[in-house]
């Protein structure tokens, strides 16, 4: 060995830091994109969050209405499409009472400033919820066995007729214990059994 390597090597053993090879510099932060996240960025899981931890009961009408919408339109904003629904026909059961040709009528622009319109898949949905609905409301006024005044009586005509678009004219037929028997509507001639 030279002279010179013996006295390079005798530097590095006394000055270990100061010939030590530098360190890599520490990871930058990223830099924020030009494109910060959208405002609705994880809008439908903070939605569904809320809904499980505060209950479906505090949600407002137009978050029902779009935390179904979900289901019905994938990956978009539904929530402009839930407010339109409401704002066009003034309520979430006049919403839902809408006839399929009414609901296709509806449509909002998004956040992106993209149209949505209520589809026919989307119509059918909605009119599947008013009618579970229905059926589910009307559960508890068929189980009477009896329409024994005129309140029970309105109530229930009520179930029936309280989201219809235009006034009706409904025959309701009774058993010989007062139970309905049958509705008939002699305008669309449709006969329901009770």
């Amino acid at each position: 060995m030279s002279g010179q390597s013996q006295l390079a090597e005798a530097r590095v053993l006394a000055f270990p830091d100061m010939f030590a090879p530098e360190p890599a510099p520490p990871p930058q932060p990223k830099a924020k994109s030009a494109q910060a996240r959208p405002h609705h960025a994880g809008h439908r899981e903070r939605l569904r969050d809320r809904a499980r931890n505060g209950g479906v009961e505090a949600l407002p009408d137009y978050e029902l209405l779009e935390l179904f919408l979900f289901r019905s339109i994938p990956q978009r904003d539904v929530k402009p499409l839930a407010k339109a629904l409401l704002e066009r026909f003034g309520s979430l059961a006049a919403a839902l009472a809408a006839s399929h040709d009414e609901l296709l009528t509806v449509s909002a622009v998004d956040a992106r400033g993209k149209a949505l319109r209520v589809g026919p898949e989307t119509a059918l949905d909605l009119r599947l919820l008013h009618e579970v609905t229905r059926r589910a409301t009307a559960e508890p006024v068929k189980k009477r066995t009896v329409i024994s005044s005129w309140s029970a009586l309105l109530a229930y005509v009520r179930v029936s007729l309280q989201h219809e678009p235009r006034e009706q004219f409904r025959v309701l037929f009774l058993d010989r214990k007062r139970a309905p028997s049958g509705i008939f509507t002699p305008t669309c001639q449709r006969w329901k059994t009770a």
